[in-house]
């Protein structure tokens, strides 16, 4: 297989594979069954399933039989980008999306058959929240999020409502298990699914019709799967039914990086592949291109004690590289504070051949913590020295409220039996329907069991409510089906822009965000926003823009209607970030992914990394999920450890505020696994700025005197 891909490979793909290791090419060019590719910390994955996708294409397979599958829409994007410069426009046929993408596209085609529409909605988390608070009759939204936690693992866990009733340990349990069955009979009212449907409806849907899964199963010619180690039951199963008994799949993943657990992802899906596949290719990447011997043998110390189901261990040919360094503080202040000296002294260093001159830029460095709180430490030292930041994981653009409102008419164009669409966009800009006419619409829609666009039209109406009340309804319902009709017949980015600014002129919108704020800086900038999306929402309609919830869009002009179904899957705007140059302040879970010459961790403290709640008792039971737990977050502290490129600072305070006091805390046990050498890890990062300024402060001198300091 190896020589003839050669002899037949376009001289691109070829001259790119040189550049591959021997267990790389060997993964690579596995293709006839299931291969599992142990991929550590920067080994180059992403390397492998794009040049797999090229060799795939390459040996005669349509590009378009051919799904990588990745669990964020920034990853798809980014693979989708790295495939497109291996094997050119053919990369635009693959499918490369999310696991909640490729659910959509099985639900859009062959939903039906589950008594779906094709134009279904997408729940987004704040509408799931008010359904349960509806169904649990409570306007707590914490207690209603506490239930959707619940139903969301449930669903993870493959359990409808009766099968987590019946599995249910306590009343608590019980409770939301009925509430759980309410939501169910709700959102097939809506004609809607949560994000976690689209998982377990395709799962239904493959299993329960078998003319939908031969289906697939002949369309798909490999699938390639990223990050498998983040995947959950359902998922697997899902997999399992879409690869059928060919088995002609490549799961990459890492067992030390499987830092999910709590949202349903299990390791017990790499235990099961050897069982399941028994013709199973199983290849290790070992070598990390990424970071120094120094950092990968803190890593590899640190995950040595956590049980191996694939034994390996990380190497580098970057040389030794600077020692890992520990830091200790008096107090989280004291700690931010030597933090700051550390990234100021390491910006301005010559420790690798720099001159003093030659400034590193901020976007080289990143900070690292367990928990969001902890950054506000940091941003006060952080103003106070001038240097510039970000926090990863902000405000996602779809959460801010002027998107959510228009994304909100867009999904009830797409399908008008979206209640709480229906709710958002008749209340947003006010129109004097108030909340008594939606109660008496609510209560009528019910009764007839339709939905409250549907009883809009209904010409019993006018018995339930008042005439006045019917009128402004009605009003609402043709402005909506006037819109729906332009949106379905308006095609290409140019007309897609005037229909969306027509839109909004007639929605007086910008007025309603100068009314609705105090501010007028802060209404100018959510105005900003809202132009913002319809020119990108423009863009997509005459196919200018890849879609990172993955339709490919690119080249093909699409009518308004057809792009707003793909809104609900998108969490950020699918062009690039600018590439800022300031700090990285991030938790530990957004950093996975990511990597920066020069990384701090902080906070490295027993009670935050591992963390321990609060409630942790003695059980047997207990000490079973503790020792779970203390293993997930041993490989919480590796995926730190390995963000880093050429250096990298642990640090840890000898007291914590909790509360209104301050406590004595410990260093983490994750410290002393790292096993560094003491007398070469200790630092004091202000001395070292010291020194620096001296030595800067005699340079400048000697310039001065036009002599040389040495």
């Amino acid at each position: 297989m190896m020589a003839g891909f050669a002899a037949n490979a376009s001289p691109a793909v070829t001259c790119m594979s040189s550049d591959l290791n021997l267990p790389q090419l060997e993964a690579v060019h596995h293709v006839q069954g299931p291969c599992l590719v142990l991929a550590g910390a920067g080994s180059g994955k992403t390397r492998v399933i794009t040049h797999k996708i090229g060799h795939l294409i390459q040996l005669g397979l349509e590009p378009e039989r051919i799904a990588a599958i990745t669990f964020t829409n920034k990853a798809a994007a980014e693979m989708r980008e790295r495939a497109k410069k291996l094997v050119g426009r053919d990369a635009q046929k693959v499918v490369i999306c999310t696991f909640h993408a490729l659910g959509v596209r099985l639900l859009r085609q062959n939903g039906e058959a589950m008594g779906l529409k094709k134009n279904f909605s997408i729940l987004d988390t704040d509408d799931v929240t008010s359904i349960l608070k509806d169904a649990g009759g409570t306007t707590d939204a914490a207690t209603a999020r506490q239930w959707q936690w619940a139903i969301s693992l449930w669903k993870n866990q493959g359990l409808n409502a009766a099968m987590a009733e019946a599995l249910a340990s306590n009343d608590n349990e019980r409770i939301t298990a009925r509430i759980m069955a309410r939501y169910e009979e709700r959102l097939s009212a809506y004609q809607s699914v949560d994000f976690d449907d689209l998982i377990g409806l395709p799962l239904k849907l493959l299993q329960q019709h078998e003319e939908v899964r031969l289906a697939w199963q002949q369309q798909m010619g490999h699938v390639l799967v990223d990050e498998y180690q983040d995947t959950n039951a359902t998922q697997y199963e899902v997999l399992k039914l879409l690869v059928g008994e060919r088995a002609r799949f490549t799961a990459v993943g890492d067992d030390d990086q499987s830092i999910y657990g709590w949202r349903g992802a299990t390791l017990d899906n790499l235990q099961r592949l050897p069982h399941d596949f028994p013709a199973l290719k199983v290849v290790k990447l070992e070598q990390n291109y990424r970071s120094t011997t120094a950092i990968l043998q803190a890593a590899n110390n640190v995950i040595g004690p956590n049980p191996k189901l694939f034994p390996k261990t990380l190497f580098s040919e970057l040389g030794e590289g600077e020692p890992v360094r520990v830091i200790d503080a008096d107090n989280e202040e004291h700690e931010a504070e030597r933090i700051v000296n550390r990234i100021q002294s390491l910006r301005g260093g010559n420790d690798t051949g720099e001159g003093m001159s030659q400034f590193r830029a901020w976007r080289d460095f990143a900070v690292l913590y367990r928990a969001n709180h902890q950054s506000k430490a940091l941003e006060k030292a952080l103003r106070q020295a001038a240097i510039p930041y970000k926090v990863s994981g902000g405000q996602s653009f779809f959460d801010r409220a002027e998107i959510r409102d228009l994304c909100a008419w867009l999904r009830l164009l797409v399908n008008n039996d979206d209640d709480p669409a229906f709710l958002r966009c008749v209340t947003t800009p006010k129109r004097g329907i108030g909340h008594t006419t939606l109660q008496k619409l609510g209560e009528f829609a019910n009764q007839y069991r339709i939905s409250l666009f549907e009883a809009v039209f209904s010409h019993s109406l006018g018995a339930a409510l008042p005439q006045k009340a019917v009128g402004s309804l009605l009003a609402f319902g043709n402005e909506i089906n006037d819109l729906q009709f332009k949106a379905r017949h308006t095609e290409g980015a140019q007309a897609a822009l005037a229909l969306l600014q027509q839109w909004l002129k007639d929605l007086d919108y910008e007025k309603h965000l100068y009314d609705s704020e105090e501010s007028e800086k802060l209404a100018a900038a959510r105005w900003s926003n809202v132009l913002d999306f319809i020119d990108w929402m423009a863009k997509r309609c005459g196919g200018e823009v890849d879609d990172a919830a993955g339709v490919s869009l690119v080249g093909e002009s699409k009518t308004l209607l057809e792009v707003a179904q793909t809104i609900a899957l998108l969490s950020t705007l699918s062009e690039r970030e600018k590439d800022q140059d300031v700090v990285t302040l991030s938790t530990l879970h957004a950093a996975k992914g990511l990597e920066w010459p020069h990384v701090m961790m902080v906070g490295v403290n027993e009670g935050l990394l591992p963390f321990k709640p609060e409630e942790d008792g003695v059980s047997l039971q207990q000490d079973a999920l503790n020792l779970t737990r203390i293993q997930e977050e041993r490989r919480l502290m590796y995926v730190g450890i390995t963000r880093a490129q050429r250096s990298l600072v642990v640090s840890w305070s000898r007291k914590r505020k909790k509360g209104r006091e301050m406590v004595s805390t410990l260093p983490s046990r994750f410290i002393a696994e790292m096993a560094l050498n003491t007398a070469t890890t200790k630092e004091d990062p202000r001395e070292k700025l010291r020194a620096l300024r001296a030595e800067f402060a005699q340079r400048v001198e000697a310039e001065k005197l036009g002599s040389d300091p040495n």
